[in-house]
């Protein structure tokens, strides 16, 4: 098993900046010549992207959200991760089940005990290697948001919505030290880059 690829997800409350740093990742991994696939959640299977489309913009219970969430995910890791993994490539997820327990269990109420159920049923042993969280003050994003584009469900969501999505990341990466990078996204894209480059130094090359 020692050629298995490397699982890294990229967390954060909404506003975060993923996206630019997603690019810089990728040109990063690209200059090293490192096989890598990029892919995002909700999403990244056809059928995952349809589920995607209903998650963001269909109004449902909870637990419907939070079902749905883990059907589209065990596509993605059935047809995506670990097929990709198995080959050895650096795997790179917008998103995974870290942002079901912040934004179903810390935003909307979902007890923590029914995703660990879905959890283990749909990933077995399967965890990231890494995951960056990009942290955030909710004045912030809230504030980044209403700048930049069309809002979904979820970003419409009120202010202590986003606390407790917030408050839940950071208490999973206490809780999950060795595997988080909590990276300041107040920072400069430039110091939160070398961070990032440093510890990809650590886990992929």
């Amino acid at each position: 098993m020692s050629n298995l690829g490397k699982f890294i997800t990229l967390e954060g409350v909404d506003g975060a900046g993923k996206t630019t740093h997603i690019e810089f990742i990728k040109n990063y991994l690209s200059d090293l010549n490192v096989n890598y696939v990029m892919t995002r959640e909700p999403g990244g299977t056809a059928l995952g992207e349809k589920l995607r489309d209903i998650l963001l913009h269909d109004e449902m219970s909870p637990e419907t959200e939070t079902m749905l969430m883990f059907a589209a995910r065990n596509e993605h890791i059935n047809k995506v991760i670990r097929p990709n993994l198995m080959k050895g490539a650096v795997v790179i997820s917008d998103r995974f089940t870290d942002a079901t327990y912040a934004y179903q269990a810390g935003g909307k109420g979902v007890k923590d005990e029914k995703i660990d159920i879905l959890k283990k049923w749909v990933q077995e042993s399967l965890k990231p290697d890494l995951t960056f969280l990009f942290d955030l003050s909710v004045e912030v994003s809230i504030e980044r948001l209403n700048k930049t584009r069309k809002l979904d469900k979820f970003e419409r969501e009120d202010k202590s919505f986003h606390k407790n999505i917030r408050k839940k990341y950071l208490t999973l990466a206490k809780a999950s030290s060795e595997r988080f990078c909590i990276l300041n996204s107040e920072e400069s894209i430039k110091k939160i880059q070398n961070q990032i480059k440093l510890k990809l130094d650590e886990v992929v090359v």
